[in-house]
């Protein structure tokens, strides 16, 4: 087939334009096809996952570690899951900063940046540093976060790391002092970039008023989001502690995970902090991995307009069943917020959301909400292993009550996986870090070609 170019072309016209779109569209999906044989064929590790679930051997770290399961005599055996943080278990973090009615995400960044707890001068001094990093380079909301605006914050977001290369004096110095200033600077700038990118989106797509609040120098991370999020700067103690323990939660989920990855990825080639950072950012975005909040929350709200009594065990169950076969809700066959790559009994970070979130669900009169929740955990593991003949376990993941925790603090849906975001980054930093002063190899996996080679031929004779 050939295409009009040129000046024998009238492409002007709309609907010969889409014709000629759909004609390129039907070769592209040609192009883009490959046998499924072809990657059993190969040995092919699909999404770098061996045949069993578990994850292909791509690196070592000292960072963070995801526990789901047992190897025993060569057979995945599912078990409690656990989460550490430079060998320290998360459950510990979150509970001490509740039982001493503290905020905990800047001393997790620390342990996660430096490989030990702080001690409260050496945490005073790493506080007092993110204090002054904090307030964005000056006219950088106008010029850059006001100028095309975007309905995605994730987009954003990124954008706006990117654009700091352009503020830095020293970008592309790959020194460990210089990353870890500039990891220090994304720590302190990304919730206020978050923020004012929110706050422009109300405004452009919303039609609401533009409120850009500064962060305060004697408030933590969490304290100053809610601050600079809402227009009237007002927040209680138990919402941003609330917050600041999800934060923590999200910091870090060891070097497999997709965005982690990402990062290190582009840091094996030696690019700059803001070009990792940023493809990172990209990363979570995606609905397989951050953004998979969002859809949960979407899920609920399917359920609860559809399912006329949750308490009713045999009506949910049906429901759920229907998701999971493609004939309700997005026609995926997923029951989001259930099941995880690694956790196969329990996810830690949805243990801990869910003891952190109880009290607070019930005095927002959001009980009931949580309550359907706690159903889909317990009906869901058993509908999906009869629907699908398997005796494989599952458990519900971090995403499931994430987002009613992001409800209960009037944190509205399009913020969910920028908050990911900027827990994460702390995580980000470190194995960049790490993973340029260690490794220093490309990171280069091979891709087998199953093209047949062809003669070229001339164009009047194709």
């Amino acid at each position: 087939m050939q295409y009009p170019i040129g000046n024998d072309a009238n492409l002007n016209n709309v609907s010969e334009v889409a014709d000629a779109f759909d004609l390129l569209l039907s070769e592209a999906k040609e192009a883009y096809s490959i046998p499924k044989n072809a990657f059993d064929n190969h040995r092919v590790k699909r999404g770098l996952r061996e045949a069993d679930g578990s994850g292909v051997m791509a690196g070592v770290t000292r960072i963070g570690n995801a526990h789901g399961y047992v190897v025993y005599e060569g057979e995945k055996m599912p078990d409690e899951g656990a989460l550490h943080y430079r060998g320290y278990d998360v459950r510990h973090l979150v509970r001490a900063c509740a039982e001493e009615d503290r905020y905990g995400f800047e001393e997790c960044a620390y342990l996660l940046f430096f490989g030990h707890l702080p001690t409260q001068e050496q945490l005073n001094a790493f506080n007092r540093v993110l204090a002054a990093y904090r307030r964005l380079p000056s006219r950088f909301t106008e010029d850059v976060l006001l100028k095309a605006p975007s309905r995605s914050i994730m987009n954003k977001m990124a954008q706006g790391v990117l654009a700091l290369y352009s503020y830095d004096e020293n970008p592309d110095d790959t020194s460990l002092e210089n990353m870890l200033r500039q990891s220090m600077e994304l720590l302190a700038r990304l919730p206020v970039i978050a923020a004012h990118s929110y706050a422009v989106f109300k405004n452009v797509f919303q039609d609401r008023s533009l409120n850009l609040h500064n962060p305060h120098d004697n408030l933590g991370t969490a304290q100053n989001f809610l601050r600079i999020m809402r227009s009237s700067k007002s927040y209680t103690e138990d919402e941003a502690k609330l917050l600041d323990a999800c934060l923590i939660i999200h910091a870090e989920h060891g070097g497999g995970n997709n965005s982690t990855f990402a990062c290190r990825v582009l840091s094996s080639s030696g690019t700059d902090t803001y070009s990792a950072i940023g493809a990172a950012i990209g990363a979570l975005k995606g609905p397989r991995h951050g953004g998979a909040n969002i859809k949960v929350q979407e899920m609920f709200d399917d359920i609860k307009a559809n399912v006329s009594d949750f308490r009713n065990e045999d009506e949910l169950a049906s429901y759920l069943l229907k998701i999971l076969n493609g004939k309700a809700y997005d026609g995926s066959g997923l029951i989001y917020g259930m099941g995880h790559a690694i956790y196969t009994k329990s996810d830690p970070r949805a243990v801990l959301l869910k003891e952190c979130a109880r009290n607070l669900a019930y005095e927002k009169g959001y009980g009931d909400d949580f309550e359907l929740l706690e159903e889909i955990e317990r009906l869901t593991p058993e509908i999906f292993c009869n629907y699908k003949g398997v005796t494989n376990r599952i458990c519900a993941n971090v995403d499931l009550y994430s987002g009613l925790v992001y409800r209960m603090l009037d944190i509205p849906v399009d913020m969910y996986t920028p908050l990911f975001a900027m827990a994460r980054v702390s995580g980000w930093c470190a194995h960049r870090m790490e993973e340029y002063c260690t490794a220093k190899k490309i990171i280069r996996p091979g891709y087998k070609c199953i093209a047949q080679n062809k003669p070229y031929v001339e164009i009047q004779k194709r």
